[in-house]
């Protein structure tokens, strides 16, 4: 990647519904190469997707808690398959540390939280410990990778 897929992956990750012609202007390209571009961008896995950023709340799912699990040695694949097919866990990430997974949860209130966890979460596949954190209110739900991270220097392709 050059600067050039730089700017447009800063671009797309600000307004991903912006036309090729207005993401060219901005990038400084005619809307054919800039499309080739991120059609490269696409293929390579640059770009994962496009989606609609949904407010919890206007869904009905008023609380959101993270998930400490801890697993059986023998149980991570099957604890895997499971998380990945539960509605209410809409992130499952592997650990290191204390625990095995993060997972980021949802729930209608603290009462369907309650009943998830102890119903339902607690009893996925090779579970051996679940601890929860409520989140009381998001700061800062999701930033710009792109100004995070560091471009190519200058000619790099």
């Amino acid at each position: 990647m050059d600067r050039v897929d730089w700017k447009i992956l800063a671009e797309l990750e600000s307004d991903g519904r912006m036309s090729f012609a207005d993401l060219g202007e901005r990038v400084g390209l005619s809307k054919s190469p800039c499309w080739s571009r991120v059609r490269e961008l696409q293929n390579n896995g640059a770009i994962q997707g496009y989606h609609a950023t949904i407010d919890p709340a206007a869904l009905g799912l008023a609380v959101q808690c993270y998930a400490f699990v801890r697993i059986s040695l023998d149980g991570h694949e099957a604890f895997e398959e499971a998380a990945s097919a539960h509605p209410a866990i809409i992130e499952c990430h592997t650990t290191a540390g204390d625990s095995d997974y993060l997972l980021r949860i949802f729930a209608r209130s603290v009462e369907h939280l309650d009943d998830l966890l102890r119903n339902e979460l607690s009893k996925l596949p090779g579970v051996h410990r679940l601890s929860t954190t409520v989140c009381l209110k998001t700061i800062k739900a999701r930033a710009s990778l792109t100004r995070w991270a560091t471009p190519p220097a200058t000619g790099v392709r």
